[in-house]
């Protein structure tokens, strides 16, 4: 388990159990006793306050009160609570979509100025509208993590993405694509892009792509992308 997803399962676990021990943690998150001791000295760096009590029935706890005072949300991060929000809000799922939207614009408002920059370019890529009631969702597989990085580096560096994909009856064939743009029709999402080979705009789901990656030393312009009338970009989406 790589650092920042090691450091909040910690942060969960003393939250959730009250009081937990190095031991307890270590085997949790499959870290040595060293590296939990590590991580604890990081996470009260960040200002998690974590007591110690030595002795039998001793161990770790979390201040309840205790917040992290640095930030370490990074873009996809960010981008990835707000195209939930987006999904969401498309499918008339978000109740208190006020609320939400202000949480996210403090959030926000903690990245550095670059990052607001590649944050606000990503979502200008990002379009949502209404999934036909017709659509098969019989085979709806599950989207894979490396996807919004592998998104990132493309989008924002203007780069060609290769991955495999798997067509409605489940053929695999690998493709080296133009990204353009990311569609949310709730609950399936969609990459937009211009495939050189096919001259042409193709849709590609999402949870059928495997093996994504943007590759380095490419280029691409944008084009512009013929959406239907009901899809509309994420920053005019109500």
């Amino acid at each position: 388990m790589n650092i920042r997803p090691r450091h909040d399962a910690i942060v969960r676990s003393l939250r959730r159990n009250g009081t937990s021990t190095i031991d307890t943690l270590a085997s949790e998150v499959g870290a040595s006793r060293r590296t939990i001791l590590r991580d604890i000295s990081a996470l009260r760096d960040e200002g998690y306050v974590i007591h110690s009590d030595v002795g039998r029935g001793g161990g770790l706890q979390l201040d309840p009160r205790s917040v992290q005072t640095t930030t370490r949300l990074s873009v996809q991060e960010v981008f990835a609570l707000l195209i939930s929000v987006a999904a969401m809000r498309a499918a008339g799922t978000l109740p208190f979509s006020e609320l939400a939207d202000a949480g996210l614009a403090k959030i926000e408002k903690s990245l550095p100025a670059d990052r607001v920059r590649d944050l606000r370019a990503f979502l200008d890529c990002l379009h949502v509208g209404q999934l036909s009631p017709l659509q098969d969702l019989s085979d709806m597989g599950r989207m894979e993590p490396e996807l919004l990085p592998a998104f990132e580096a493309a989008f924002l560096g203007r780069q060609l993405m290769r991955f495999d994909y798997r067509d409605a009856k489940s053929r695999v064939t690998r493709r080296e694509v133009e990204p353009q743009a990311m569609l949310i029709l709730p609950p399936l999402w969609y990459l937009v892009a211009w495939d050189p080979m096919r001259d042409g705009f193709r849709h590609f789901r999402m949870d059928r792509i495997s093996n994504p990656a943007a590759i380095p030393d490419t280029s691409f312009r944008r084009r512009h992308v013929p959406f239907e009338n009901d899809v509309c970009p994420y920053s005019e989406l109500q």
